[in-house]
């Protein structure tokens, strides 16, 4: 259902509010605030219950089908499952009773970062999209395994029961997204990448919705009226304050912190790092901290490069490196 309201401050400003039940009490809204040419969310995902939902002795929602489940599919690296993570977080906020289900592959860093941020994971089998696109593994082997994860993700619908699944990019995210689709589960698709993906163009063809961070993204699908342009979500970890001079304490506390602000940077490669920037900065970083005495470097390699960086990389009160 799509219902378009005239805001009372700006007759020319209309917020459209599109939303789809789920069993019994529970509804997942999605509020969109149009204005111009540009999309803006007002709220990505809320939910909404009545006032008369019955709750036990504990006042928590009573348990069954009233429950709200919820699948997540991102895999691969950081940049597609934290937001997911995100996401994911502020549903519980939104509503705490609420199951959630992350599903990625079983060697990639999701299945640690997942059970890590307190959420339930289950694996599936999976295998990107060869090069060259008219290749002997496309054309004969992708296929197989495309089937076997497809035959996996309907297990876990069918065994989990999701009201809705949202996918955040990925390869690994494709069957799963679309064996949903082909049951008849609503799907959602959040883009964090300026431009998205091969899984997450062909999936929002089958998409209820499709987030996207950046309004240049949204002629990179070929259905532009399911986009939505509403940024990146941000984990809840990431947006409690602390002051300036608490965080250099945090990563610098062998640092001789002075009263002046200080100027930090942060290098950052990606969850896997990036071999061009790690170089570059082996070579830099010594001549940037002796001709700035009031810089700090946060320095990300990336999980596999950082066991050769640390080694490489002297000791510097004001160099804090990480994977």
């Amino acid at each position: 259902m799509l219902t378009a309201i005239k805001s009372p401050s700006s007759p020319s400003c209309r917020y459209f509010k599109t939303q789809f039940s789920v069993p019994k009490s529970l509804t997942l809204a999605l509020s969109i605030q149009l204005q111009s040419r540009n999309l803006k969310i007002s709220n990505c995902l809320s939910l909404n219950k009545p006032n008369n939902q019955s709750t036990n002795a504990s006042g928590e929602a009573a348990a069954g089908t009233d429950t709200l489940r919820i699948i997540l599919a991102a895999g691969g690296t950081g940049g597609h499952i934290y937001p997911a993570i995100a996401i994911a977080d502020d549903l519980k906020v939104l509503d705490p009773n609420a199951q959630i289900l992350f599903v990625g592959l079983q060697t990639g860093m999701e299945s640690t970062a997942v059970p890590t941020a307190g959420y339930s994971f289950e694996p599936i089998h999976a295998a990107p999209l060869g090069r060259p696109l008219f290749s002997l593994y496309n054309l004969f082997v992708l296929p197989f395994v495309l089937v076997k994860s497809l035959i996996k993700s309907s297990q876990i619908l069918k065994e989990f029961k999701p009201h809705i699944v949202i996918g955040t990019g990925g390869f690994v995210s494709f069957p799963i997204c679309l064996a949903a689709s082909l049951r008849g589960i609503k799907l959602a698709i959040q883009e964090q990448n300026s431009v998205p993906g091969i899984a997450n163009r062909v999936l929002s063809l089958f998409a209820y919705n499709v987030f996207v961070a950046f309004n240049s993204s949204v002629d990179c699908f070929w259905q532009k009226n399911k986009c939505v342009v509403c940024g990146n979500p941000v984990r809840l970890s990431l947006r409690q304050y602390a002051s300036k001079a608490v965080g250099r304490r945090h990563f610098f506390s062998n640092a001789v912190v002075g009263k002046g602000d200080g100027k930090v940077v942060l290098i950052l490669g990606g969850s896997l790092g990036a071999n061009a920037l790690n170089v570059a900065i082996l070579h830099l970083y010594s001549e940037m901290l002796k001709e700035r005495k009031d810089l700090f470097l946060i320095w990300q390699t990336g999980v596999l490069a950082y066991d050769e960086m640390e080694s490489l990389v002297k000791f510097h009160p004001r160099l804090y490196i990480t994977p």
